[in-house]
């Protein structure tokens, strides 16, 4: 490499190690190497070969560079252009993963419709496809083919990919169903904190799975049993709950599960696993009752619904930018809590008579919002299960209480680090306190200006930075963008075409 070439890499190397918040020492003993060689690579005067790179990539959880292509990604903003027309809402990230995890019960032929085509996706095709799935686009690349082998090989599993994923903790489930043991590498994904999978193993211990975690592998042994009393989720989270769904659709007989999540991605799933023939009284409600059939060979074809996530983005988007913007395809149910918020600080809206999604199951809306004067809320904003405050939508309202005249306390009492990194806008004028690593006070009305920043390790808090960027009066620039790419597809194009002005760059 030139000596241009390893000044620009250095260069990124620092600006991910110091975004993570590490020392130079931390990544010398993630690498195994000396303080010293760190501080050589990141000032450019050390030559690195592209395996040390992907190494410190891994290290970092960060794309310092990606092979075959010319680098990372970077966003490059003009701020301060007012948004109009009208945007759809994509199927749901997370349902789309679960689904792909669900299709392992199935022999037959599984079909998604509209399958969001986005990093989290593409990261569990790629372990789909190492451990013998055969899946394709079809309909010019908009829906989705899974066809499984008669047996899995899991030796072959491509861990880089898997390790990229938090939804690999799914495979749990599905795979207790047809085989003894098995590993499966350590979820990865966002970085928000130490989040342990006991409540997981609370859950599919009940069924006979025994996990036994070494140097970043799960070792999986089944003794299949049945639960002889309803299994009660020690947390009513949304992965935990699809677990013990998964883990259920296949159990030779009925399965009740109490404390469940009736959020939106496992509706979908419930939704999902009908189509499959597995019946599921108390959809919506949190307490789940599963007829298992204990061998499913179906050719099913599904659309999963809306992301309310992405909807409350693109709302968010509208608010910040104080432009007038229809969302079409809004999955009302789950963004009613966050409407009645925004209704109660000012915000000016208009929508639609509802309608049945691709599913038939779920109601959307389509959703027009103009320029609101908005006022603080006078209560905490703060998730909870639904049908409260969605979790992911949290984030989202710092962008919006910025804009907002007053105070909001902001209370993500879920993640350890979200919180923190959502003092990232301060570098766009944004008036936030850190109270600790769960409470941060923002203060409003902003004044936004441009800034350069790398983009925050966690997906919400990216695309407020994002959404900031875009209020803000000059040029900003947002670098290595993978962890936006994780969970949006083609966002930048999307809101280009409704009057944003976003360039898509690399330097390498």
């Amino acid at each position: 490499m030139s000596d241009d070439y390893l000044v620009r890499i250095g260069k990124l190397i620092r600006d991910a190690r110091q975004h993570r918040g590490w020392t130079q020492t931390q990544l010398a003993e993630a690498l195994g190497t000396s303080q010293s060689a760190v501080n050589r690579i990141e000032r450019g005067n050390q030559n690195i070969s592209l395996e040390m790179i992907a190494r410190i990539g891994e290290a970092l959880d960060s794309e310092i560079v990606s092979l075959g292509y010319a680098g990372p990604m970077h966003l490059r903003v003009v701020g301060r252009r007012r948004l109009s027309g009208s945007i759809d809402v994509k199927t749901s990230k997370n349902a789309c993963v679960a689904l792909l995890c669900g299709s392992l019960l199935n022999k037959g032929r599984t079909v998604l419709r509209r399958v969001a085509r986005i990093e989290e996706v593409f990261r569990l095709l790629e372990v789909l496809n190492s451990i013998g799935v055969r899946t394709r686009w079809i309909n010019d690349g908009v829906d989705l083919e899974i066809v499984p082998p008669a047996d899995l090989d899991m030796d072959g599993m491509d861990a880089d990919a898997a390790r990229r994923t938090r939804s690999i903790i799914m495979f749990l489930g599905p795979l207790l169903h047809r085989m003894d043991r098995f590993r499966l590498p350590y979820a990865g994904g966002c970085d928000l904190g130490t989040r342990t999978i006991e409540p997981h193993m609370i859950a599919l211990r009940r069924f006979g799975l025994d996990i036994t975690a070494t140097e970043g592998i799960y070792h999986a042994e089944v003794t299949r049993t049945a639960p002889d009393r309803p299994i009660v989720l020690t947390e009513r989270g949304d992965t935990v709950t699809e677990n013990a769904l998964l883990a259920a659709a296949r159990h030779d007989g009925v399965t009740v599960i109490r404390n469940a999540s009736s959020n939106y991605m496992v509706q979908d799933l419930c939704f999902f696993l009908e189509a499959l023939g597995v019946r599921v009284d108390g959809v919506g409600t949190t307490t789940l009752t599963v007829h298992g059939v204990p061998n499913i060979d179906v050719d099913v074809d599904y659309s999963p619904s809306e992301d309310p996530v992405e909807a409350m983005s693109l709302l968010a988007a509208a608010v910040v930018t104080e432009s007038e913007l229809t969302i079409r395809r809004v999955p009302i149910e789950f963004l009613e809590i966050e409407l009645a918020v925004l209704e109660e600080m000012g915000l000016d809206h208009d929508r639609s008579a509802e309608y049945a999604a691709d599913n038939g199951r779920t109601r959307l809306i389509d959703l027009t919002v103009r320029p609101s004067k908005l006022e603080a809320p006078i209560d905490k904003i703060h998730p909870m299960p639904f049908p409260g405050l969605n979790i992911d939508n949290v984030p989202f309202f710092a962008a919006i209480a910025a804009v907002a005249q007053g105070k909001t306390l902001i209370h993500d009492w879920v993640y350890d680090n979200r919180a923190i990194y959502l003092t990232d806008l301060n570098r766009l004028g944004g008036r936030l306190q850190l109270l600790d690593p769960h409470r941060v006070l923002v203060e409003g009305p902003t004044r936004w200006r441009a800034a350069e920043m790398m983009c925050p390790p966690a997906l919400r808090p990216a695309v407020v930075v994002l959404l900031a960027m875009m209020a803000a009066e000059g040029t900003s620039v947002l670098r290595n963008v993978y962890v936006i790419n994780r969970g949006y597809e083609e966002l930048a194009e999307r809101l280009n075409s409704v009057g944003a002005q976003i360039e898509i760059f690399r330097d390498i």
